[in-house]
């Protein structure tokens, strides 16, 4: 920092001004405040090597603008179409959500009632398939009786076979083995299987009670039924229906009334 040194007495001088400095104004003139602004007061730490920083000069500050005058109030008019549509758009929303409920609800019963409908369905088609293919069994099993009579009819000598298997299917240790047949059938069945009845030792009886194509055998030890109705029967029911060889009588199951 610098000092200031303290000056001799002797070295200082008394020096008069210049002549006619006496009757000379002193000079002086106001300076404006632009022309300030990069002038500072003086300090004695100015003079060293560390420079101060000056302070900012501060802007003057900005007229306070007046406020603009509120808006006037809205005009009822205003208000109450503001309201209509306020509630126009409430009502609306409403209304679709509400319409969207129904029909999502409305979907779940017709899903619904479809399900039942399309499981009834389902078991009336059953039904109905079932009751067809009995039908049609049936009709099938009846058809093929006719065929059968006429078979026996046109072909008597069928019966020879018939008789043959009937006795083959006994066992071997059977003795006094009996075959009973149609008389009709008789000449047929020792034409046709006299072998196999020689060889059983089996004896041939014609019983009228028999229906031709058919025999009965019995023996000491088992009997082969071999009616046509009793295999006929037997048959029907490997085809899942029941058929009975012979046709019931008109007569048959009525009951008279007094």
């Amino acid at each position: 920092m610098w000092e200031p040194r303290a000056m001799n007495a002797k070295t200082v001088r008394n020096v008069p001004p210049p002549l006619g400095a006496e009757n000379r104004p002193s000079y002086g003139r106001f300076i404006p405040r632009e022309e300030l602004e990069g002038a500072q007061a003086w300090q004695p730490d100015s003079l060293g090597d560390q420079q101060t920083a000056r302070p900012p000069i501060s802007a003057p500050a900005p007229k306070a603008e007046p406020k603009p005058p509120p808006p006037p109030p809205p005009h009822p008019r205003e208000l109450l179409a503001a309201a209509r549509q306020a509630g126009y758009q409430d009502g609306y929303r409403d209304g679709n959500a509400a319409a969207e409920a129904f029909k999502a609800q409305h979907a779940r019963q017709v899903a619904v009632q479809l399900g039942a409908l399309v499981q009834s369905f389902d078991a009336a088609f059953g039904e109905l398939e079932a009751r067809m293919a009995e039908a049609l069994t049936h009709s099938a099993v009846e058809l093929a009786k006719q065929v059968v009579r006429e078979e026996l009819r046109i072909h008597p000598e069928h019966i020879a076979r018939i008789a043959h298997d009937a006795v083959e299917a006994l066992m071997l240790s059977a003795r006094h083995v009996r075959v009973y047949v149609n008389p009709a059938d008789l000449p047929l069945v020792e034409a046709g299987a006299a072998d196999a009845l020689r060889s059983r030792g089996a004896q041939l009886v014609g019983e009228p009670s028999i229906e031709r194509g058919g025999c009965q055998i019995e023996s000491d030890i088992a009997s082969v039924d071999a009616l046509i109705a009793k295999r006929w029967q037997l048959a029907a029911q490997q085809l899942g229906t029941h058929s009975a060889w012979h046709e019931p009588e008109a007569g048959d199951g009525l009951v008279e009334e007094n």
